[in-house]
């Protein structure tokens, strides 16, 4: 089975093109965080490349912006390619076949509160997560 599931931020604007054929293709990189940190406290990330077509590419070039976090479902492609210098290179990317926002554009995770307004007693249970599924009925 191979089958991956990343939850990070985009590096960059995602990158969409249309093949000679007519398909919509998007690619991008997510900073994923790794799950623990360094002796000095700090976490690293690793970046990694996404592919995604069809109609899923035009809603992540539509919607999408550097820094927003998304959550993609996709699996691990390996290909390789000649490069100019006539060598045998080597690519690993996740092709992504679903992928599901997790804040809205332009909200990048942070949220304000003004000075000045008093705090709800509801704070202190942490920050309000967005709801962004549809209720079917």
């Amino acid at each position: 089975m191979n089958r991956i599931i990343l939850l990070g931020r985009l590096t960059k604007d995602p990158e969409v093109r249309y093949t000679n054929t007519g398909k919509v293709v998007a690619m991008f990189v997510l900073a994923v965080n790794r799950p623990y940190t360094d002796a000095n406290g700090q976490r690293d990330a690793d970046f990694i490349n996404v592919v995604i077509w069809g109609k899923q590419a035009e809603a992540i070039g539509n919607n999408v912006t550097k820094g927003q976090r998304l959550l993609v479902e996709g699996r691990l492609q390996i290909r390789s390619y000649e490069g100019n210098d006539g060598q045998k290179k080597f690519v690993a990317e996740v092709v992504a076949y679903n992928f599901e926002f997790i804040e809205k554009k332009g909200d990048k995770g942070t949220t304000a509160v003004p000075k000045n307004s008093q705090a709800s007693p509801m704070e202190s249970f942490g920050a309000a997560v967005p709801f962004d599924e549809e209720i079917p009925f």
